[in-house]
């Protein structure tokens, strides 16, 4: 173990100088698979080797990541950060409850200093857990104020974000065309930029009409992704895939989220045009969109990549995301299996491919597979450190891709690295205090509450639960037996 005068301090990681990694077990999510006791090393924003004993320019800081593991930094591929400064509200909500909450009533109540206050902690708390990319599906930008007010929270934070612009309370065919909307468009990203980057979110209800054509129209026009939730049982079905479909706008710049309720030719459509999927498998199996795609979607060989969806429900743990991935597609084998009275000797999906999923996955998912999602030399420095000396469950490191999977935690992410930059070391944030983004977290939710008032603050909280109908149980003892 390093001598700790020998550690670099935190304010030395501001000199710009070469950073190494020494001495870990590195996944690399690349052809050079697991590495045991090698290095990693970060000049400038590029990752510029990647092995055992690496020879490092004179100065460069050394990081001991011995006992740890060093993997990509993971990436979100949907998640609505503006909802997180109200973190948990909903915990006990329906989907139908969520809709009716934001879409119909209280939505219009949310301001620009709300996007930014949730924007705010959620941003520092994707970073904080290693979580170096996040892709916002910003769905309450009701004007281009909205989407600055969103955009000022990544550039306070130094994470790597994708504004995925939407308005559940607009028409996107209309606010997607507006002049004011190009026009944002045009102030705030004229230029490539590997930090921050723009996407189209709209939804396709299922319906005859299909006017989300022009939405589609207006990102083709402008060059950008479109990001959808699609497969959501009740609402965007097979019907909204065969709309897009006939239409021509499916294509390999288009991401469909959870994708959880769709049917085999949806599921064709999707393969044959090269799409990807986000699988948000807490809210999945809480919400019901349908069960957790992930299962159905590896027939037809469609990428995956993993997103946590809202704080308002679920957390932002994303070893969290992986976990309940494996578990979900390993949970519908067996009940498959035992269905036809078999039982499942081997295991289709592996730790290996969560991991994936939650790293190249995501880069794939954001067209930026060549810059993210593994330790690959030339790609961009996205880097985190899994250690933790004073957990029992951080030795010993036996299968790393379980290790990650289904022992290690947020508590155990030791040093995030993002673009060359460290965010985060020896478990603390550098330079990114929580008060000042509590305070403003605070006021937010103390407006939103005072708009609701309290009586319907906690009966939105608590929403009213039916009783379960006992069922009659005919082995119960009478009193004379």
């Amino acid at each position: 173990m390093t001598d700790a005068s020998a550690r670099p301090r935190p304010e030395e990681f501001a000199s710009g100088r070469p950073v190494v990694f020494r001495n870990a077990t590195v996944i690399t999510v690349d052809s050079q698979g697991v590495l045991e006791n090698a290095d990693v090393l970060i000049d400038g924003d590029t990752i510029t080797g990647v092995g055992p004993k690496l020879e490092v320019p004179e100065g460069t800081l050394e990081i001991d990541a011995s006992g740890g593991i060093v993997m990509p930094g993971m990436i979100d591929t949907h998640r609505h950060m503006w909802q997180t400064a109200l973190r948990g509200y909903g915990g006990d909500w329906a989907l139908s409850q969520y809709f009716v909450f934001y879409y119909l009533t209280w939505g219009e109540v949310f301001r620009p200093e709300d996007i930014y206050a949730g924007n705010l902690l959620s941003a520092l708390e994707s970073i904080d857990q290693g979580v170096t990319t996040t892709l916002d599906w910003s769905h309450a930008l009701r004007t281009p104020e909205y989407g600055e007010a969103a955009l000022q929270a990544f550039r306070e934070i130094p994470g790597r974000f994708v504004l995925a612009y939407g308005n559940y309370l607009g028409a996107p065919w209309e606010w997607a065309n507006s002049p004011e909307f190009r026009k944002f468009v045009t102030d705030h990203f004229n230029a490539p930029d590997d930090m921050l980057g723009l996407q189209l979110a709209f939804d396709v209800p299922a319906s005859d009409e299909f006017p989300e054509a022009d939405a589609f129209r207006a990102a083709r026009e402008l060059d950008l992704r479109v990001t959808t939730h699609a497969g959501v049982w009740g609402a965007t079905t097979d019907q909204s895939i065969s709309s897009m479909y006939d239409g021509g706008w499916m294509t390999d710049k288009v991401t469909y989220v959870h994708a959880a309720s769709l049917g085999p030719e949806s599921y064709q459509k999707i393969a044959a045009t090269g799409g990807t999927v986000s699988v948000s498998t807490e809210s999945e199996q809480s919400a019901g969109q349908g069960y957790p795609s992930t299962w159905e979607i590896r027939k037809y060989g469609i990428p995956a990549s993993l997103s946590m969806d809202t704080s308002v429900w679920w957390s932002a743990d994303f070893f969290s995301a992986m976990r309940a991935t494996l578990s979900a597609f390993r949970s519908r084998d067996h009940l498959e299996a035992q269905s036809k009275g078999d039982t499942v000797n081997v295991n289709r999906l592996r730790a290996e491919d969560v991991v994936w999923q939650a790293t190249m996955g995501g880069a794939t998912t954001l067209g930026m597979t060549d810059r993210l999602g593994s330790l690959t030399v030339g790609k961009k420095a996205d880097v985190v450190l899994i250690k933790n000396d004073e957990s029992p469950a951080m030795t010993p490191i036996l299968n790393p891709y379980a290790h990650v999977v289904y022992q290690a935690g947020t508590a155990d992410v030791h040093t995030v690295v993002v673009n060359g930059k460290v965010v985060k070391y020896d478990g603390k944030r550098i330079d990114l205090p929580l008060a000042p983004v509590r305070d403003k977290v605070a006021a937010s939710v103390e407006h939103v509450r005072s708009s609701l008032g309290e009586q319907a603050w906690d009966e939105w909280m608590h929403p009213q639960i039916p009783e379960d109908e006992q069922i009659a149980n005919p082995y119960q003892y009478t009193e004379d037996e």
